[in-house]
């Protein structure tokens, strides 16, 4: 390569090719930059570019008042389009990151500095280089092209009706989609008439506390503190269930009207409920009345055998079953699933239908023609894939120490003997963990003590030097 330099700095070029690195020292020497670009060009390389600009502005890699290179310099040396180098620098000086005066060509923008922010700016996190918390699949790997064959499919065969105000209780394409799916794949009894499409697992959590009410609603402890507000500021009153080392401990239910539980992988103990334990559910649910709500926020993931069935299977009856493709395919599409004793059927889509009538349309279809098509199950099998080599990656280098929840899902958790001083050396690391304290009911001295790793989150790239980084926190390093 002409003025290639042994020693030169490398930086990230987008090339026509392969967008890989190279070394290039003669490219930035005329507007006086060394400088290292990591372009992500998975929404396509103008949003890459304007991403990894963006970021070097921010950082403080391209200091207020560098000068960049002109479009065509730009297009010529990352083998891009002209038009997408100039939209690239477009987007940015709307944004303010760069500014273009006539003669002066594009440079970048003195942005505000911190004393000039709101006062209450230094209470916002700064946005972690690793991110381990749990909660989140690996968005990269969402089957955009799959979901887009199975968008325009479901466009394409819609009947007009699609695009009209639909059923409370979702389309019936995905309700039969999902019956057969669930069947085979968790082992629930899902016949059509009985599952009600939500936007996501908060929705049906939320309506189902206001169909029960304001009745007493058990909930794991430790478990998600956002799903107990949930279904407080939905008039229900939550009584803690702790869990041990075999689930969630049955005795502790008492005259609740129901129960939330997550017996697949507890979150965030990642316990597998045993089965006694289940029994025992079930036992309970009849001899009183009570409602258990199942929610398989994760069952599809388990690395040491086949997935343990949902619960519902055992006691359709007494079971509301709640799903979500929010860990398969991803947050954004925000499409979940309730499968209702019958006598709940009607009192669900009334509360669905004075909530939001019914979830977006178009998006049910294109789940539907997913499964249906089978695309659905072989991205599932790949992320279970991905996952376990990920967890086995975890495993590998906390070797010796005591994780928990290993078996499935997306998180672990790692027993540590101080969660504040752990997670303070993780913050100077600029690594994100989740915390054990904050899942208690009711925090407090004696409390044992973890993080909920979450390795589902990273973008593949970065998750081995996410690991290295973890392992060091946790060495003291």
């Amino acid at each position: 390569m002409a003025g290639y330099q042994w020693g030169a700095r490398p930086f990230m070029c987008l090339n026509t090719r392969t967008w890989g690195k190279v070394f290039v020292d003669d490219f930035w020497s005329g507007v006086g930059v060394d400088l290292h670009l990591e372009p992500d060009v998975g929404d396509g390389r103008r949003v890459g570019l304007e991403r990894a600009l963006r970021d070097a502005v921010r950082d403080g890699r391209l200091a207020p008042g560098t000068r960049l290179p002109a479009t065509r310099r730009l297009a010529a040396e990352l083998g891009v389009s002209r038009g997408t180098a100039k939209a690239a620098y477009d987007q940015l000086v709307a944004e303010g990151y760069l500014t273009a005066r006539q003669g002066s060509g594009t440079q970048v923008a003195q942005l505000p500095s911190a004393e000039a922010e709101a006062p209450n700016a230094a209470a916002h996190a700064r946005t972690p280089r690793f991110d381990l918390r749990p909660g989140s699949p690996d968005v990269g790997a969402f089957p955009a092209a799959a979901w887009l064959r199975a968008l325009r499919r479901a466009i394409a065969t819609a009947p007009l009706l699609a695009y009209d105000y639909g059923d409370p209780r979702g389309r019936i394409e995905l309700r039969t989609a999902l019956s057969g799916y669930l069947g085979r794949a968790r082992g629930v009894i899902a016949p059509p008439e009985r599952i009600v499409i939500t936007s996501g697992y908060v929705q049906g959590l939320a309506l189902l506390t206001r169909v029960l009410d304001g009745g007493d609603i058990a909930m794991e402890d430790p478990g998600l503190a956002f799903h107990r507000e949930v279904v407080r500021r939905n008039g229900g009153r939550v009584v803690p269930a702790r869990v041990d080392g075999r689930g969630v401990r049955v005795e502790e239910l008492g005259d609740c009207a129901a129960a939330v539980v997550t017996p697949a992988h507890q979150y965030p103990t990642g316990v597998t409920l045993h089965p006694e334990r289940r029994r025992a559910l079930t036992d309970w649910a009849r001899a009183r009345g009570g409602l258990i709500v199942e929610d398989d926020y994760d069952g599809e993931f388990r690395y040491d055998r086949q997935p343990v069935g949902a619960l519902q299977g055992m006691a359709p009856g007494q079971v509301v079953y709640l799903g979500t493709a929010s860990k398969t395919l991803g947050p954004a599409l925000r499409l979940g699933w309730m499968v209702l004793p019958p006598h709940l059927v009607d009192a669900v889509a009334d509360a669905k239908l004075h909530s939001d009538h019914h979830t977006e349309s178009i998006g049910q279809l294109a789940l539907a023609e997913l499964i249906d098509s089978h695309a659905y199950d072989r991205h599932v099998r790949a992320c279970r894939l991905r996952y376990r080599r990920r967890r086995d990656q975890l495993l590998g280098r906390l070797d010796g120490r005591n994780v928990r929840g290993i078996a499935a899902g997306l998180h672990a958790l790692v027993e540590v003997a101080d969660e504040a001083e752990v997670l303070e050396r993780a913050e100077a690391e600029g690594l994100a963990l989740g915390r054990l304290g904050d899942h208690w009911h009711v925090p407090g001295a004696g409390r044992p003590q973890g993080l909920v790793v979450g390795y589902g989150t990273p973008r593949e790239r970065v998750y081995p030097e996410a690991l290295e980084v973890l392992g060091k926190v946790l060495d003291g390093g």
